[in-house]
């Protein structure tokens, strides 16, 4: 069949495709997309079928993706190889870390109903990256590039906690901890058990300290090194959760979406 600008029901000749469009190119991302959780292994007039097409240009792209690494066959059925994986990958390491964790700060935001954030350490400040917000919850707008002093955030911490001893050392020995609230944290010796807790636990919950009223909460984000690189953030108010709530339900939520985020970070950089 040549190129064509009519669609068929698997979609590989859109309307109004351009001239461009590669036809044979589409066919065999469809012959790749017939295979699913619902049919792993598919015979050679399944995959026609599916796809619409005849089973000599089903066979023609099955045997080229076989060559290719892509599929196996015993000679009766197809199923497709890991390497497949090798597309996604393809994407995800174009991606930054703002546009992986996206996805995962909105899911996490849907599920606990409060705004979540992805910030880095910059210097002696945590700088949001990414953000979702749901309502406004401090006296100051939260903005992609907001920065806040690191040894006061939930997520500060985390990535305190991230650091060597000599880059903590020398942290510590510049920075002035000015109390921001009557519960800030403001002396190195407290401020260096508390990091000490927070590598153990895993994660960080901050009781008011950066503003009265707010509760925030963080857990790291791991590149395939182990190294912290960033920290993801559930913020809410007091009035909303208690703090064994926070650490019941929030804390939990926090985490996992942190291991999410670094799973996926892990992805791109194979």
């Amino acid at each position: 069949m040549s190129n064509s600008s009519e669609t068929t029901s698997t979609g590989t000749e859109p309307i109004g495709a351009s001239p461009d469009y590669v036809q044979s190119l589409a066919r065999g991302l469809s012959v790749i997309k017939a295979f699913d959780a619902g049919h792993p292994r598919r015979t050679l007039s399944e995959v026609a079928k599916h796809t619409d097409l005849t089973r000599a240009t089903a066979r023609r792209f099955l045997l080229t993706l076989a060559e290719l690494g892509y599929v196996r066959t015993d000679g009766s059925v197809f199923w497709l190889t890991p390497r497949v994986l090798e597309l996604g990958y393809s994407f995800l390491s174009s991606l930054s870390l703002p546009e992986i964790a996206g996805p995962h700060l909105e899911a996490l935001s849907e599920q606990v109903r409060e705004s979540t954030s992805v910030s880095i350490l910059d210097q002696d400040d945590v700088v949001y990256v990414a953000r979702v917000p749901v309502s406004r919850i401090m006296t100051v707008s939260i903005n992609i590039g907001t920065r806040f002093p690191a040894f006061a955030t939930s997520m500060g911490r985390v990535l305190l906690a991230g650091l060597n001893k000599p880059e903590l050392d020398e942290y510590l020995a510049r920075v002035t901890l000015t109390p921001l609230t009557g519960r800030t944290i403001d002396t190195p010796d407290m401020l260096r058990t508390e990091l000490d807790q927070v590598r153990a636990d895993g994660y960080c919950v901050v009781d008011q300290e950066l503003e009265e009223g707010l509760r925030s909460l963080a857990a790291p984000i791991r590149d395939r090194s182990g190294t912290v690189v960033a920290s993801v953030n559930i913020s809410t108010q007091a009035a909303r959760y208690s703090i064994e709530d926070v650490y019941n339900t929030l804390v939990p939520a926090a985490v996992a979406a942190a291991e999410a985020i670094s799973a996926d970070l892990v992805r791109t950089q194979h």
